[in-house]
C-alpha cells in the first residue's frame, strides 16, 4: 500500500477549526490542538446557554408580570391562577410586554381575566 499523507484534508479541517478559534487568546487561537479543545468547549457552552436563555427570559417576563399586578393590588400566582381559569390564550411573553410598554391595556387585560375567573 502506498503511503498517504493526508496534507490537503487535514489542512482543511484545521483551519476550520483555527477560523472558528479567531479572537481567542494566545495559543488557543493559533495552535490547533488547543484551539480545538476551546472550539468544542465553546460549543458545547453555547448549545447549554441557549436552553438557559429560554428559562432566563421567563423568569425576566414572570417578574414584569408580577410588578404589574402588583402595582393593581393582586400578587403573580392569584393572577396566573385566573389565567388558566379564564383560559385567556395570551403568554408571558406578551403580558410581560404589555405591562412594560402599556400598562392601559394591561390593566383592561386584568380585568377581563379577573371577571371571568371569579365570576364577579
Amino acid at each position: 500500500m502506498p503511503r498517504v499523507k493526508r496534507g490537503f484534508k487535514a489542512r482543511r479541517r484545521h483551519n476550520k477549526v483555527l477560523k472558528m478559534a479567531k479572537g481567542m487568546r494566545g495559543a488557543r487561537s493559533r495552535l490547533f490542538r488547543t484551539a480545538r479543545e476551546q472550539v468544542y468547549r465553546g460549543l458545547k457552552l453555547a448549545f447549554k446557554e441557549r436552553r438557559r436563555k429560554k428559562r432566563e427570559f421567563r423568569a425576566l417576563w414572570i417578574i414584569r408580570i408580577n410588578a404589574a399586578v402588583r402595582s393593581l393590588g393582586t400578587p403573580y400566582s392569584v393572577f396566573a391562577g385566573w389565567l388558566a381559569k379564564s383560559g385567556v390564550a395570551l403568554d408571558r411573553k406578551v403580558l410581560a410586554e404589555l405591562a412594560l410598554t402599556d400598562m392601559e391595556a394591561f390593566k383592561v387585560v386584568f380585568n377581563k381575566v379577573r371577571l371571568i375567573a371569579t365570576g364577579a
